[in-house]
């Protein structure tokens, strides 16, 4: 499958069906066809040729996300960059991926002015929605495209090329194949509840999960319900507006959703999955979400280099056979899909039996092709035969797969290993926590000391001695935090990850606590 044909497929199952909606506006499956081979045409009439990166910056947009079909009808590869990123991030990576086009928001005009001498690759420059003399208009760009079907053959297989974040020094790009994100749609559509056309409420960046989800969304010709930034009221609003069936948002915003004063009175009842992912989430604040949103939540366990469903967890196994709620389950991430195999494997390459911890490595179609132009990180990630997640975890005795900590993040005090995902259930169990972070921070007596630095909800007061004495009780004194700032708000990357980088950073500073 190449990613028109997920376009295409909706397409033969009615052109005249919504496709693409935000605000007022909709566009049918045919107009986005018609889109996309005005795009190819564009691209082509602009030198650009089959292999050939082309980035899209722009926040969630219909138009935006057309244009990804567009690329691939040329053979080009659709390089997603986050509008979120800074100017520096932004400009390494269309140098890194080799972009030879960029097409912008006007909103983004100038951070793409910083950055474009000093991408000399990139030839050519559309702006989606304004007439700006260092750009062609998007509009006067696909207006001398002759009308109907058309595009050229890829080179390969390769549908895109996604950055890695960033927050560990230069990112890399993951080269993601069509194959790829065919295995990633199948097992969407053989994991979750799906009806006849359903409807895709995508809140979260288009350039993440959000909207990599479309895909098997328009297999089935359903509508894809596209706000430009996240506002919980109008979220809450859409879902009644449009009887939304699916939607994503990653844990931190499902806490702040489940403290919003609109969730009581809204009608969810049209909901039939709603995904969490892309962090762990509070096994306590999950059986709140299933109370209060409803028996429909539905985890997923991936990552940019196997994007999305390495494990699921779908409503109905939130439940046992007898209808009663599983919490064994909820601080698990679900058990390995069809088509992923997943290893637990100890430092020298061995696999480890059910119960035993150490780093979950996975194979299968699902996994990328690997780093471009990144040979020795590839080896490196794929050493083994198994691609490397670095993340510790177990596979118990029912098949769950349990993530306890990335490696990087295992905490070693008086000779013990502490994974700091383990304390942060426990605290996030604690009824006056929204959110919270544990790192390790040197000590002389104990190698690293456990450190929490919670986020209060609101209204609510935290006293360290009682917190401690809470998480004690859960997961007993070696693993309870040393010691417990109170913050009111955690740093968080684009995405809505916490920053522990950035929290350890801050500690260690001089003024910060984390040095006495």
């Amino acid at each position: 499958m190449r990613l028109t044909d997920y376009l295409d497929k909706g397409a033969s199952l009615g052109p005249g069906s919504p496709c693409l909606t935000m605000g007022g506006g909709t566009l049918t499956y045919g107009e986005v066809q018609d889109l996309s081979w005005k795009v190819a045409r564009a691209l082509d009439r602009s030198g650009v040729r089959p292999g050939d990166k082309v980035a899209i910056l722009s926040a969630n947009d219909p138009v935006a996300f057309s244009c990804v079909f567009g690329i691939a009808r040329a053979g080009a590869v659709w390089c997603p960059i986050n509008p979120r990123n800074e100017a520096a991030e932004n400009r390494d990576l269309l140098d890194l991926f080799d972009c030879v086009c960029l097409v912008f928001q006007g909103t983004f005009a100038p951070l793409v002015e910083r950055i474009l001498p000093e991408l000399p690759k990139l030839r050519t420059v559309v702006c989606l929605d304004e007439r700006l003399p260092m750009a062609v208009s998007f509009e006067d760009w696909i207006a001398a495209t002759a009308p109907g079907p058309g595009g050229r053959e890829p080179l390969d297989d390769l549908a895109m090329i996604v950055g890695t974040g960033g927050t560990t020094g230069r990112p890399k790009g993951v080269m993601l194949t069509g194959r790829n994100l065919e295995t990633m749609s199948a097992l969407t559509l053989m994991s979750y509840p799906f009806g006849e056309r359903p409807v895709y409420l995508a809140l979260a960046p288009l350039t993440h999960a959000a909207g990599v989800l479309c895909f098997p969304i328009m297999t089935l010709g359903g509508e894809i319900v596209v706000m430009p930034a996240p506002d919980l009221t109008e979220f809450l609003a859409l879902i009644e507006r449009h009887r939304v069936t699916h939607t994503f948002l990653p844990p931190t915003l499902i806490y702040m959703l489940l403290a919003h004063a609109g969730l009581p009175s809204a009608d969810l009842t049209s909901l039939r999955c709603f995904w969490y992912g892309a962090a762990p989430m509070s096994a306590a604040r999950l059986e709140e979400a299933i109370g209060r949103i409803g028996p429909v939540m539905a985890q997923l366990f991936g990552q940019t280099e196997a994007p999305m469903m390495i494990s699921t967890m779908s409503p109905r196994d939130h439940f046992h056979a007898d209808g009663t709620l599983a919490p064994e389950r909820f601080s698990s991430a679900g058990r390995p899909t069809p088509l992923v195999t997943v290893g637990i494997m100890d430092g020298e390459g061995g696999l480890l039996p059910a119960g035993e911890r150490g780093e979950i490595v996975v194979r299968g179609s699902l996994v990328m092709a690997g780093y471009y132009k990144n040979p020795s990180a590839t080896r490196e990630a794929s050493r083994h035969g198994w691609h490397h997640t670095g993340d510790i975890g177990f596979l118990d005795a029912d098949g769950f797969l349990h993530i306890v900590d990335r490696a990087k993040d295992m905490i070693i005090t008086g000779g013990f290993n502490v994974y700091s995902a383990e304390v942060e259930q426990a605290l996030m169990a604690h009824p006056a926590v929204r959110d919270c972070a544990v790192i390790g921070l040197p000590d002389d007596r104990w190698g690293e000391r456990v450190t929490a630095v919670v986020q209060p909800r609101p209204g609510a007061s935290l006293v360290e001695e009682e917190v401690r004495a809470f998480v004690k009780a859960r997961v007993g004194s070696v693993k309870a935090p040393k010691q417990i700032e109170v913050w009111p708000d955690l740093p968080r990357s684009k995405v809505g990850k916490v920053l522990k980088s950035e929290i350890r950073s801050r500690m260690l500073a001089p003024g910060g606590d984390g040095d006495l």
